[in-house]
């Protein structure tokens, strides 16, 4: 692998700065090509290990190491495994404690001899704890004190002192991205445990459930279908949530039908004032448009783009009604590309 040297740190020119980047991301991707193609077993059996255990994963690392570290066991979390990040140096003053004899520690060194690293080793042991390492070769102190070592190799740095490392915490990171995944894939982990564990921003949107969004209780306007439209107007005005529709179910609370306000509206434009006092059940549409509780989000949405309608009610299997989805609550909430025709 072609070591960038002092003399193409040239700052002459944008094009030579620009270059040596180039450089630094060409040895990192040699790295990583170097590496995939050395990868064994072990780190099958690492996951599988992972997998099977009953505790947590625990993470530690020293220096950019234990920055991968965090990276590592934040990936771990966000995949259905138990994992923290662990700093050696303050584990040998009391964040030992942490570690349980069914957890799997997991100790990142490219060297293999970090010194803060290697003193964890023997406090390992005597929790009972398994030990997994990922560190340049079997032979170093922290791979033959392991009981699983994923092997990375020799690995040049893409500094050009050969000191910073670079490649080395670039090849980390992926093979850590790897072993989590493989994990992950173990458990059979998907888009909807994925999406219990992220809520916020835009992914845990698009993967919520129309439960997590809807109105219900007071904040939803019911009616019987013999009431009359103007007793439901009278009888749930006043300060509550407002809402664009009234709901109107059978005497066993199923949805049978909705008047919406621009029903309300219609009536009136079209000087049919006297049908304000007719049962609400005449002037509705039966037979509303609704989805079952349960189903993502994503997809009411899409029913609500399809038909062109600004209320959905929410169902139980026997078409109870338990929600209500209205436009105005997705303003802000649902990313652009899922409302946008």
């Amino acid at each position: 692998m072609a070591m960038i040297t002092e003399a193409s740190l040239g700052s002459a020119t944008e094009a030579e700065g620009l270059a040596f980047a180039r450089d630094v991301l060409r040895l990192e991707i040699e790295a990583l090509e170097g590496v995939r193609e050395r990868l064994g077993t072990s780190i099958v059996r690492a996951a599988d290990l992972i997998f099977r255990s009953s505790g947590s994963v625990i993470v530690t690392g020293m220096g950019k190491a234990g920055l991968v570290g965090q990276k590592l066991a934040s990936t771990l979390s966000s995949t259905g495994t138990r994992a923290f990040p662990l700093h050696p140096a303050e584990a040998v003053h009391g964040d030992l404690g942490r570690i349980r004899s069914d957890d799997v520690v997991i100790a990142l060194s490219q060297s293999g001899e970090t010194e803060e690293v290697l003193r964890l080793l023997p406090a390992i042991r005597r929790l009972g704890a398994c030990l997994v390492a990922i560190t340049a070769r079997t032979t170093s102190a922290l791979g033959q004190a392991a009981d699983l070592c994923i092997a990375l190799g020799p690995i040049e740095e893409a500094c050009p002192l050969g000191l910073a490392p670079s490649a080395s915490t670039t090849v980390m990171m992926a093979v850590g991205d790897a072993l989590a995944l493989l994990v992950s894939r173990r458990r059979e982990f998907t888009a909807l445990d994925f999406a219990l564990y992220h809520p916020a921003g835009s992914l845990g949107r698009k993967l919520a459930r129309v439960e997590e969004v809807m109105r219900s209780g007071r904040q939803i306007r019911r009616a019987g279908a013999r009431e009359s439209v103007r007793s439901v107007f009278v009888r749930l005005a006043g300060p509550r949530r407002r809402s664009g529709a009234v709901l109107i179910e059978d005497e066993e609370g199923r949805l049978i039908g909705i008047f919406t306000d621009s029903d309300l509206a219609r009536l009136f434009e079209r000087r049919r004032e006297d049908e304000l006092d007719l049962p609400i059940g005449e002037v509705m549409t039966a037979d509303p448009y609704s989805i079952a509780v349960g189903t993502m989000l994503t997809e009411a949405v899409e029913m609500m783009k399809i038909h062109k309608i600004s209320e959905l009610p929410v169902v139980d299997r026997g078409d109870h009604l338990v929600g209500l989805i209205d436009v105005t609550d997705l303003i802000g909430m649902v990313p652009a590309e899922l409302v946008d025709d």
